[in-house]
């Protein structure tokens, strides 16, 4: 058996002095033992190296670390862009927004992701159906105002809508995005996927000249639950004036196919019309084209930055440079001929006739590469030397993986050619490596046939990760804008993160191994069913029965009300859940929550000056008796002592003459030498209360 710590941690003169003295019993013609001799030196290289390897036998290295926690389905989550959503306001028209134009918040730079148009679309009604008439809740888009509006009334019925008329719609097949501020309530447990509802379903339809026609919407608010965004797209048929309303415009509305929300929707706002934003920082983008003609091009940066064009010359081929050139020069070469417009923008366009070479008609025929002033200073990579796992240093750390690329600068029958290389691009003889975002650094895996390659900087953004999660109200600034809109976010960030490190990953990993997924003990019952996606469970307990091999667990949910009710949906899901992780032949009974009161009669001694006693002594009473709404759990005794005690600390309290407690429900809780035991699935509360205040005096 390798002894690991042993072969660790021998020194090289341990082992070369072993070496030296099993020479002679190896062999009797070695006689030169002197540092010349060549068998020397191969001696010491050999018992170096064999040191070495010592040193690392008892080591594992990253990558393995890594590979064994994927095996077990862990692996470390990528980077992300924080994500918000912008609505225009002081618009009086359309404004067209580019691609990546910048949005500041501070040092925080938002791009938006494709180019969009900000509509002059705004808000003038919203109505809601329910009851059997139609109630005004117009308020909601006013921005001052923080009314809360419960849009179906408290019972919400299958039938009942809820209608948003504008003053003008996007054109048909444009997507736009509402979002939907709604109170906060009681935590909900996560789920996967926030368009899954069991609880509701809504339908969404347009008002157009062929009347209601259904929209292709995504709703992240679980059906009004929560708060977040609605994604809609505009159906093909052209919208029409809607006159049902007490405001006539255009009208989409939402109803209610499934109506049994565990929380009745209550709306604190809307926004509607909004475009999306990604919290990124470009300081050089790549850009692909497919016309080799006349293009336009806008600037991603505050100045106009510095530029390299790139084209196809042939079907399949790599990139040649194009060389920019101003005016009216004559030249022959590959050229093309730059052009400024203002504002960040700018044309570059190619003639064959004029400089005797032009990109082809064909995919992805152009590329052109815009750098701000910083990368351009220090856009060279580096050298691609070949040896396994070269490292290269980049000049900016927390990188967007899905910007970034290199520029590979080759010479090939003594012309310069181009590649444009992305990460992890696993094909024959490519240039493969993979990028550490977070650290600003590449790595090749495989040089291919880009050995002795230049690498230059393609495309680069940065991020801030979770700093870019921002909080909802903000203001923002879009520099290069011909007119200045008020940019407003509605609702926060959200997504922004780095990539996931080691750490992370283990520690993810150590608490999924305690996290039960097979219900055994009693804490697992409970855990899971506290833990069941979709639901606001408050309380839960767990208690075998040995002699029929059942596990009867008491559930309270937490929506909210006094005394919630167990529904028959909340019964129905956590029984699946159950089903899946309960031993093969234990079975269980989910149990409702009984509430019982408790009588308290009390005479109490109270100080002199205090003022508003009974208040007080009253809510400490209602505390103490508080299982609903505190941390007591299901059958949990309530001491006497312990009641006695909390309500004689009280400041104003001298002492206590009288105390009794009595429940109300002897068939749910027992009494017990002035104690009471609560049923299983019980819950106590303070009843009705009989107090006593006597001024004590000295």
């Amino acid at each position: 058996m390798l002894r690991i710590e042993r072969t660790a941690s021998r020194t090289y003169s341990e082992r070369m002095a072993d070496n030296l003295s099993a020479l002679p019993l190896i062999t009797r013609e070695w006689t030169n033992y002197n540092p010349s001799d060549p068998g020397m030196t191969m001696l010491e290289n050999l018992t170096l190296f064999e040191t070495l390897q010592g040193s690392g036998i008892g080591t594992v290295g990253l990558e393995a670390r890594l590979k064994l926690l994927k095996m077990m389905g862990f692996k470390p989550s990528k980077g992300k862009c924080a994500r918000l959503l912008l609505s225009a306001g002081n618009v009086k028209r359309s404004i067209r927004i580019p691609a990546s134009q910048r949005f500041l918040l501070g040092d925080l730079v938002f791009e938006s992701k494709k180019p969009v148009d900000t509509g002059d679309h705004h808000l003038v009604g919203i109505y809601s159906e329910f009851g059997g008439s139609v109630h005004d809740f117009t308020y909601l888009c006013d921005r001052e105002l923080k009314i809360s509006a419960k849009i179906f009334g408290d019972r919400p019925r299958e039938g009942n809508c809820i209608a948003f008329i504008a003053d003008r719609l996007p054109e048909p097949g444009r997507e736009t995005s509402f979002y939907i501020g709604v109170d906060k309530q009681a935590e909900r447990n996560p789920i996967d996927d926030r368009r899954e509802n069991i609880f509701a379903a809504l339908k969404w339809e347009c008002y157009t000249e062929a009347g209601f026609v259904e929209m292709n919407v995504r709703d992240y608010t679980g059906a009004f639950l929560g708060s977040g965004e609605i994604r809609l797209r505009m159906p093909a048929q052209t919208p029409a004036v809607y006159d049902g309303y007490p405001e006539k415009g255009y009208c989409i509305r939402a109803t209610l196919s499934l109506a049994q929300y565990d929380i009745c929707p209550s709306f604190s706002f809307i926004e509607a019309f909004l475009f999306e934003v990604l919290q990124k920082d470009t300081r050089a983008m790549c850009m692909t084209f497919q016309k080799p003609k006349e293009i336009t091009i806008k600037s991603p940066f505050p100045e106009e930055g510095y530029v390299l064009a790139f084209g196809k010359e042939e079907k399949g081929s790599t990139y040649r440079r194009y060389e920019l050139v101003q005016g009216e020069t004559i030249l022959q070469g590959r050229y093309c001929q730059y052009k400024r417009l203002g504002n960040g923008e700018f044309t570059l366009n190619f003639d064959k006739a004029r400089f005797g070479y032009e990109p082809e008609k064909v995919k992805d025929a152009v590329r052109v590469v815009v750098y701000s002033e910083e990368i351009m200073r220090q856009y060279r990579v580096g050298q691609v030397l070949g040896y396994d796992d070269q490292e290269l240093e980049l000049p900016l750390k927390h990188i967007v993986n899905d910007t970034f690329c290199l520029i590979a600068k080759r010479v090939q029958n003594g012309e310069e050619i181009y590649d444009f290389v992305r990460p992890e691009r696993h094909e024959e003889d490519a240039l493969t490596y993979h990028l550490l975002e977070d650290d600003g650094r590449i790595i090749i895996e495989d040089a291919g046939e880009y050995i002795g390659a230049e690498l230059f900087m393609g495309g680069i953004a940065v991020t801030e990760g979770r700093k870019g999660n921002v909080r909802a109200g903000n203001y923002f600034e879009a520099p290069g804008l011909t007119e200045e809109p008020l940019f407003f976010n509605p609702g926060p960030g959200t997504g922004g993160c780095f990539r996931e490190k080691f750490e992370d990953v283990r520690e993810r990993f150590r608490k999924d191994v305690f996290t039960p997924y097979t219900c055994v003990t009693a804490q697992d019952y409970e855990e899971v069913v506290k833990s069941t996606p979709a639901l606001c469970i408050r309380k839960a307990k767990a208690v075998m029965d040995e002699m029929e091999n059942l596990v009867r667990i008491a559930v309270m949910p937490g929506t909210g009300e006094s005394f919630p009710k167990l529904s028959d949906i909340y019964q129905r899901v956590i029984s699946e859940r159950l089903s899946e992780r309960r031993l093969i032949t234990t079975r269980f009974q989910i149990i409702p929550p009984v509430y019982v009161g408790v009588s308290v009669k009390s005479t109490v001694y109270v100080k002199r000056h205090y003022t508003d006693c009974r208040r007080v002594i009253t809510e400490r009473f209602r505390r103490e008796l508080d299982y609903p709404g505190t941390e007591k759990n299901f059958g949990e005794v309530l001491k006497f002592e312990e009641v006695f005690r909390a309500v004689e600390e009280l400041d104003c309290v001298e002492y206590i003459y009288d105390l009794s407690m009595i429940p109300e429900r002897r068939d749910r809780a027992e009494l017990k030498d002035s104690d009471i035991y609560p049923a299983q699935n019980c819950l106590l509360y303070l009843g009705h209360l009989e107090l006593e205040i006597i001024t004590y005096e000295q």
